[in-house]
């Protein structure tokens, strides 16, 4: 039996974007809410979440990634503002926005789907909302009064997309751990 690996692909944050979101997540903490929180050393731009997938549908996965990255060129995003999904009712998923590059970043993401899809995997159902997603809502406690620190427009600082990583992600106790199974640079 092939083992099965919990993947998606992402574009890597500078360390100092990581630590002003970071710092940013200690202070929402205060409020109390029932969030899983992302570890700064594991806050990336998602592109697309794959699920468990065997060592063929991976190397197909390079494949496509090799190929979307070819053509594309390196841009620079900022990231800036607090909010969450869905942007009305009850918040589910906490993220930090993508402003200047927010385009850029779609197009890519839309290359990466499409020779993904060329390869055989399904297409993804939810439309791509460029985002840094920096928590998870797990219960009711607290979410009213963290809504309210949402909305800002606090900046946490710029991202060169220069490539794009194959991600592996292993569940434990203790929350994820990622590491890189392939690196893509744009425009190689």
């Amino acid at each position: 039996m092939t083992e099965r690996i919990r993947s998606f692909i992402a574009v890597p944050l500078p360390e100092e974007v990581r630590r002003a979101v970071g710092m940013t997540i200690e202070e929402l903490r205060t409020f109390g809410a029932e969030v899983g929180w992302v570890r700064p050393e594991n806050l990336h731009l998602t592109l697309r979440f794959l699920g468990e997938q065997g060592e063929r549908e991976l190397a197909r996965a390079r494949e496509a990634l090799a190929e979307a990255t070819a053509e594309a060129s390196a841009f620079t995003v900022s990231l800036r503002g607090l909010g969450a999904f869905p942007l009305r009712g009850t918040p589910r998923v906490i993220w930090v926005g993508v402003a200047e590059g927010a385009e850029r970043l779609s197009a890519l993401q839309a290359q990466v789907e499409a020779a993904l899809a060329r390869r055989g995997f399904r297409p993804e159902e939810r439309a791509f909302h460029p985002h840094l997603t920096i928590g998870r809502v797990r219960g009711t406690r607290g979410v009213q009064a963290l809504s309210g620190a949402l909305g800002g427009e606090e900046v946490f600082g710029e991202a060169e997309v220069a490539a794009v990583h194959l991600m592996r992600s292993d569940l434990h106790p203790s929350g994820a751990r990622y590491s890189v199974l392939g690196s893509f640079a744009l425009g190689r």
